[in-house]
């Protein structure tokens, strides 16, 4: 599964590209009249990756709690989160040079889900099926694996 985590870092690029492509050439004006000014302070036309409501990507954006069941959840959650994203994104635009790239990220986005669904039914299908919520295994001395 390390190399959706090696993917998912490429997504990031191809976003950050097609910013780039987006904002090119555009004048402190226009980037103004298109409610950028506050971003165009802070980093000019230079990619800052961050939600749409402002907040900076950062480490916080990556939860893990140690349990199998509980971080493959949390992917998955992730996955459909970004699916989501690119769904709203695909509404809103209409420019082929951008609805290419995000219909591509899409896909792989439901790829990923599918990837970590398996992974979620291969680790619960490793533990004792009627209690596979009342333990974590690789810390729970006893816990059935």
């Amino acid at each position: 599964m390390t190399d959706i985590g090696t993917e998912e870092l490429a997504h990031l690029e191809m976003v950050g590209a097609i910013v780039r492509q987006l904002t090119r050439g555009l004048s402190a004006e226009q980037l103004e009249e298109a409610g950028f000014a506050p971003y165009y302070v802070d980093h000019t036309a230079g990619i800052w990756p961050q939600a749409a409501g402002g907040i900076p990507f950062n480490a916080c954006e990556f939860q893990s709690k140690g349990d199998a069941i509980t971080d493959l959840f949390e992917d998955m959650a992730a996955e459909q989160k970004a699916r989501t994203t690119y769904d709203n994104i695909l509404r809103l635009v209409k420019d082929p040079e951008v609805c290419d790239p995000i219909r591509f990220l899409r896909q792989r986005e439901i790829v990923h889900f599918q990837r970590f669904g398996e992974g979620l039914r291969m680790v619960q299908d490793e533990l004792d099926s009627n209690n596979f919520y009342m333990c974590n295994p690789d810390f729970d001395p006893g816990c059935p694996k």
